[in-house]
């Protein structure tokens, strides 16, 4: 209790800012005592308002008081100090709600620091000694601080639980081992923990083999990442410099173009100026005569007129009519058709090129222990049963079949009105969402074909952007007996490969992979999409023609 009592005084001679012993005490008018320094730094903070106010009490002053030291509390702190005595715990030392107090301290209790397996007790430092010091504890188990100390006390004989009984996995007293499980097998706890331990060692030893195994896979998934970023970062410089290369061909076939241009014209503009300026000078000369004429013709004298007649009649021979002949304008033309088709040439060759480069294998499979199927037996193993839902089927497609058939009616369906029915194509979306790796086929038959289709769930239900593949949220490869078209955000892209009546989708969705095959006695893959996948996928179709019918076929 005297313990208390100073930790009580020296909590009483701290400073409610810095919470340590008072260093140069002041009490201000409010009767609250404080550091010197710590309550000028506080109000030095306040001048801007020019109201001074205590940390503890809020009760505010002005003008700003004037500060002196404290004499009496001054003396006692250093009294205090030359006790010897440490302050009082801190907050931080006492036993909160979560944590395991001591069960020797009275009043507030500390933290405990350890638990004795023994005494069923927990201690704080202080009372912890004994069993550090005493030989009376030598041979107490300590163990990190537990509130489930009672847990080991047998509840019908009050005794520590020191035997386990292997048959119900249970810990028991002795008494209960020679009264009630007399017979029984029973061994001691710590026997069974050595048992245990040895076979809990060995499983650690299994799972440190399997981190280390994980972890080299981690760094050799590193430095392939590290290896993609130097490649793509080469590819991307050689792209680069390729591209301005190319640009730079560009720029001079244009410059040279344009000054082909500009030379044939100043060279046509010439001889026309030329001819120009000779008819000018005729168009002159004919003025001129045309004015002695004119003189002429108002000649009174008869006499005069017909001496004068023979030298100013005779016309002469125009020298250049027969020589102006302007071209027609078909140089110009023809560089025009020249530039153009070589602008269409180009577009196929990178429209040709960029299709081979967006279709190219990559080789980069994540999933180590399961790498991309390449048999249908392999493509098998992710078979995804597909049934159709029924609220998103256009009114004249009827499904059948379990909901895995559909076709294309002639009248239309008297389906009840829904959010996510298509109302302006003839598609439907399947009930499941589908993500990690999956893989159905589609068998379909009509004169008109299918889309086969990927799309999210938040694709619009009405209006023509809710086509599959004329959209950002789908993907569609367009089926029919003339051949195959790959679609997405209304981009078109010709596919190529064997005609089949059936099509098997493979789906990678954390990968982002979307690949479409010809399904027969082989599988050729007819196109390939690698992107990223924001959220999952539903499977589609589209049906335009009645009677077309197309169908999810069971795995097999």
């Amino acid at each position: 209790m005297a313990q208390k009592g100073v930790q009580l005084d020296q909590e009483t001679f701290s400073c409610s800012i810095c919470l340590d012993l008072l260093k140069d005490p002041v009490t201000i008018p409010c009767g609250h005592s404080y550091c010197m320094n710590c309550i000028n730094s506080f109000w030095d903070k306040e001048d801007g308002k020019k109201l001074y106010s205590c940390p503890q009490c809020r009760r505010t002053f002005t003008p700003r008081p004037v500060l002196v030291k404290n004499t009496m509390l001054a003396v006692l702190v250093e009294e205090l100090k030359k006790t010897g005595l440490q302050a009082a715990p801190a907050d931080h030392c006492y036993a909160g709600p979560e944590d395991v107090a001591c069960d020797v301290c009275t009043g507030r209790k500390l933290k405990a620091l350890k638990s004795c397996l023994q005494c069923l007790a927990s201690y704080c430092e202080k009372h912890l000694e004994p069993h550090y010091e005493s030989p009376t504890f030598e041979k107490h188990k300590l163990v990190e601080p537990s509130k489930k100390l009672q847990e080991n006390i047998c509840s019908r004989h009050d005794e520590v639980m020191k035997m386990f009984r292997p048959t119900d996995q249970q810990c028991i007293c002795y008494i209960c081992s020679v009264d009630q499980h007399k017979g029984h097998d029973t061994v001691s706890a710590a026997a069974e923990r050595t048992a245990r331990q040895r076979k809990l060692e060995w499983s650690r030893q299994k799972l440190q083999q399997r981190i280390q195994d994980r972890e080299k896979e981690v760094k050799r998934l590193q430095q392939e990442v590290e290896a993609i970023n130097h490649s793509a970062g080469k590819t991307v410089e050689h792209s680069e410099k390729i591209f301005t290369q190319l640009i730079g061909l560009i720029d001079k076939r244009r410059s040279d173009v344009k000054q082909q241009i500009r030379s044939q014209q100043e060279t046509e503009v010439s001889r026309v100026k030329e001819l120009q300026e000779k008819l000018e000078q005729e168009i002159t000369e004919l003025k001129r005569k045309d004015a002695e004429l004119e003189q002429l013709s108002h000649t009174e004298d008869h006499n005069q007129f017909l001496h004068n007649y023979p030298s100013v009649s005779a016309l002469s021979q125009s020298t250049h009519s027969s020589s102006i002949n302007i071209r027609p304008l078909r140089y110009f033309e023809y560089v025009t058709a020249a530039v153009s088709e070589l602008r269409d040439k180009l577009q196929d060759i990178l429209r040709e090129t960029w299709t081979n480069i967006s279709q190219t294998e990559t080789e980069v499979d994540v999933l180590l222990s399961n790498p991309r199927p390449k048999t249908r037996a392999e493509f098998l193993k992710y078979s995804q049963e597909i049934t159709l839902d029924p609220n998103t089927a256009n009114k004249y497609l009827l499904l059948s079949d379990g909901n895995r058939t559909v076709t294309v009616m002639k009248n239309p369906l008297s389906y009840s009105s829904h959010t996510d029915r298509f109302t302006s194509h003839k598609q439907v979306l399947s009930r499941e969402s589908l993500t990690g790796r999956c893989y159905w086929e589609v068998e379909w038959r009509g004169r008109e074909g299918v889309k086969v289709a990927v799309a999210y769930k938040n694709i619009k239900r009405t209006g023509n952007e809710t086509w599959f593949g004329y959209n950002d949220k789908s993907w569609s490869l367009g089926c029919c007996q003339q051949g195959y078209t790959f679609m997405h955000d209304s981009v078109e892209t010709p596919v190529s490969g064997p005609l089949s009546s059936r099509i098997g989708v493979y789906l990678d969705h954390r990968a982002g992979v979307l690949s479409f095959y010809s399904v027969s006695q082989n599988m050729t893959r007819l196109h390939r999409v690698q992107t990223t996948f924001t959220q999952p996928l539903h499977a589609g179709l589209w049906l335009s023609y009645y009677e077309d019918t197309a169908e999810f076929c069971k795995p097999k």
